[in-house]
């Protein structure tokens, strides 16, 4: 029966609501719903009885059900139970406080974690493996169902280990054994090896005395027989076989040995970077260079064959041509009482100056003096050409142009013959019995006096002349 409500009307006594008598049937009816004694299933006194707390079944060994509607909860406090899945409405766990017995099958999903007492009926089934059906404490046997305890596993590892010795040996084939039940094995290094201990790891390493691969360290009086090394770094002085490297510096260990430098087949050694020779530079094969710098003495005992030998400021090509880079001299200066010897021909073109005597063959030219060393200087042109001795342009030798202490000529030929001292006297003689013959133009008069044979009485002058030592005069006249 559905519940009955009571009509009270609009207001008090308005004479609309229910009669008393309808009221209070309601109530009665509602009451008998709720607390009804006939055993009427519809009663919540037939099935429920709600009292000092409690909620207890109406019928004898009947049920209790709890049913939400549709998908909705029963929620007990902070538990949920939503069919047969009881879980915490707030997020943390649920908390059973007594002991708990099941008859079916426990599945746990996720961690279990045991408080104190773990019971179980007759086996524990694990999702995978062999059933569990009891804990072992005493020997270990054979069985796939039966856990061991630590007191069994120790009793059984301690029988093992007391029964049973390691064995191990060296690089010297020496067999030792270690008792495991009262032994301890030690792990010692050598020479350059300690050993370290840290839980369960033993550490084996090198110190500063032995060299690795990748480690610096200084190796001292060692032997190294046909080694391979890339890119060495070596410091202080090196002997290698008969040479020794020392710093920037390569030198032989022998006394007066030489240090040579030696290709295979037709290599050749060759100096990149400029190279000064402070030394003597001797070359017994063919040296090509590109440019050669040296402040000492070089002796080249073979051919310059390409390019070009500079010493200084002086330039040797390989044609045997002299030149110097800038305006200076080439010199040659023997040493002592050598001298510079040219045995062929020799072409020249430009100015020559020779500083101090130059002779060719007997012919000595000594500042403004040209001498013999022997026999006579004889000055021969081609023929039918003259000898042309400081000429001006006007054909004219001035005594500044020629002087001669002694000459001796066949024909000589100039508009001018003078003396070079001042107020000196012109001298010319013949040899033997020779005269004088002067060549020259002649007339038949002189003046206005008249012919040769009717001379003016008086000479117009007088030539002043010495004749075999004495001093005479010659008179002369205007010519007509």
């Amino acid at each position: 029966m559905a519940r009955q409500a009571i009509n009270i009307g609009s207001s008090a006594n308005d004479g609309t609501g229910d009669p008393l008598r309808t009221a209070f049937d309601k109530i009665n009816d509602n009451f008998v719903e709720l607390y009804g004694g006939d055993n009427d299933i519809n009663t919540l006194d037939a099935n429920l009885n709600v009292n000092n707390f409690a909620i207890t079944s109406g019928v004898t060994n009947g049920n209790i059900t709890i049913t939400p509607n549709g998908t909705g909860n029963i929620n007990l406090g902070s538990i949920t139970i939503n069919g047969s899945q009881v879980s915490s409405n707030d997020s943390t766990q649920i908390t059973l406080a007594d002991n708990i017995q099941t008859t079916g099958t426990v599945n746990i999903d996720g961690a279990a974690t045991l408080g104190s007492t773990l019971a179980v009926g007759t086996s524990l089934a694990l999702a995978t493996g062999a059933t569990v059906t009891g804990i072992d404490n005493g020997a270990l046997g054979s069985s796939a169902t039966l856990l061991a305890t630590q007191g069994a596993i120790k009793t059984y590892v301690d029988a093992q280990v007391t029964a049973s010795d390691l064995d191990f040996t060296a690089d010297d084939s020496t067999t030792n054994s270690i008792d495991l039940d009262s032994e301890v094995m030690q792990f010692s290094g050598d020479t350059g090896i300690t050993t370290s201990a840290t839980g369960n790891t033993v550490s084996i390493a090198i110190d500063g005395t032995v060299a690795t691969l990748t480690g610096s360290q200084t190796l001292t009086n060692k032997i190294l027989t046909n080694p391979t090394i890339n890119a060495a770094t070596m410091t202080g002085a090196v002997a290698i076989n008969g040479i020794t490297l020392d710093d920037n510096t390569i030198t032989t260990n022998a006394s007066n040995a030489n240090l040579e430098l030696e290709t295979s087949g037709t290599g050749t050694v060759e100096l990149k970077a400029a190279t000064n020779v402070t030394g003597n530079l001797g070359v017994t094969g063919t040296l090509n260079t590109a440019d050669v710098a040296t402040t000492g003495n070089t002796t080249i005992s073979g051919s310059l064959t390409t390019g070009t030998f500079n010493v200084g400021d002086l330039n040797i090509d390989a044609s045997g041509k002299f030149t110097t880079d800038t305006n200076g001299n080439i010199d040659f200066n023997p040493s002592g009482t050598g001298v510079v010897v040219i045995t062929s021909d020799v072409t020249h073109t430009g100015t020559q100056t020779t500083a101090g005597q130059l002779n060719v063959d007997n012919i000595r030219i000594d500042g403004n003096t040209i001498s013999s060393t022997t026999g006579s200087i004889t000055l021969s042109p081609l023929a039918g050409q003259n000898l042309v001795l400081g000429a001006t342009g006007n054909g004219v030798v001035t005594a500044s142009e020629f002087q001669a202490t002694l000459g001796e000529f066949v024909t000589l030929r100039t508009d001018t013959l003078s003396t070079d001292t001042s107020n000196g006297d012109l001298s010319i003689s013949t040899q033997g019995t020779g005269v004088i013959d002067l060549n020259t133009a002649t007339q038949a008069t002189v003046g206005s006096a008249g012919g040769a044979s009717a001379l003016p009485g008086q000479p117009t002058g007088y030539i002043k002349i010495k004749i075999a030592g004495t001093m005479r005069v010659v008179p002369f006249y205007d010519e007509s």
